[in-house]
């Protein structure tokens, strides 16, 4: 498996930066998974700077952004053939960064969306994802992810755009049980009301909402989802996407992305149905492999 690899500058400025954090709680997971990590210049140079992945041959440089890296691997997300192409990407975002709506950095999300690739923005993203890929490799739980277990005291968000609601009930009925483990469940609008009907047929109390539900996404609702992610009241993001339509509420849109990335280190996002599906299945894997 191989990941394009890249961080905005604040994220590998100095030491403890979002970049090394996430290595320094993975660096062991990445090793057994044989991860291959295809890092665009100044990414890459930080790592070598810092000491991380030492000897290990998976990590490949790739050009400076301004030389075209983080293009090159939009277009390897896509596909140039068996040695050049990718499974996904990580990219940590600074929201505040100009280069993190630069062409690429947005067409490199786009494609691993449309391609049903990962797409992992933050620290927490990045380490959930190689725990639930130990999980399906085989390998015994890591109790440095427990955090990201702990589905009892956390709340999920359910998003899906239109094209994609048919994804995100389909989505929530097969792993109605584990999203059902959450303390709490919110989504906006339209998705919210069928996600609580596909819940009552289930059998669940007809006088409770199985979701919370906020505004419709073009009323509001995006914002404030997005703030319950900034206070902490929100730990993973499961937003199904339409890459292929002009949205009205672009800016709310990537509003709930950027308050996502500036909670790097707690909050998850999840940007796919096959993507949302491995996290999904590993749960109780996971559960059966702690017990």
């Amino acid at each position: 498996m191989r990941l394009g690899l890249a961080a905005n500058q604040l994220h590998h400025a100095h030491a403890d930066a979002a970049l090394f954090r996430w290595l320094r709680a993975s660096e062991a997971g990445i090793r057994e998974l044989g991860l291959g990590l295809h890092a665009v210049g100044r990414t890459y140079d930080a790592i070598r700077r810092v000491g991380h992945l030492e000897e290990y041959p998976g990590l490949r440089r790739y050009p400076y952004g301004r030389e075209g890296g983080l293009m090159k691997l939009v277009a390897e997300v896509v596909g140039l053939g068996d040695e050049r192409t990718l499974d996904g990407a990580v990219y940590l975002i600074d929201p505040v960064d100009p280069s993190s709506i630069f062409p690429e950095a947005v067409a490199l999300k786009r494609q691993c969306v449309i391609h049903g690739k990962p797409f992992v923005s933050t620290v927490a993203s990045a380490r959930d994802w190689v725990e639930f890929e130990r999980i399906h490799a085989g390998f015994a739980p890591d109790p440095g992810a427990n955090v990201f277990h702990d589905l009892q005291s956390h709340t999920v968000a359910l998003i899906a755009h239109d094209a994609m609601k048919p994804q995100m009930l389909a989505f929530a009925d097969e792993y109605f049980d584990v999203l059902s483990r959450f303390a709490h469940r919110v989504g906006t609008g339209t998705t919210g009301q069928r996600l609580n009907e596909l819940a009552w047929s289930r059998g669940w109390p007809k006088d409770q909402p199985w979701v919370a539900r906020y505004q419709s996404g073009p009323m509001g609702g995006d914002a404030q989802i997005a703030d319950l992610v900034l206070e902490r009241r929100c730990q993973r993001v499961i937003f199904f996407e339409d890459p292929h339509v002009a949205r009205q509420h672009e800016a709310d849109i990537q509003l709930l992305e950027r308050a996502v990335t500036t909670r790097t280190d707690e909050a998850v996002c999840l940007t796919s149905p096959k993507v949302a599906a491995r996290w999904a299945t590993s749960v109780p894997l996971r559960a059966q492999r702690a017990a």
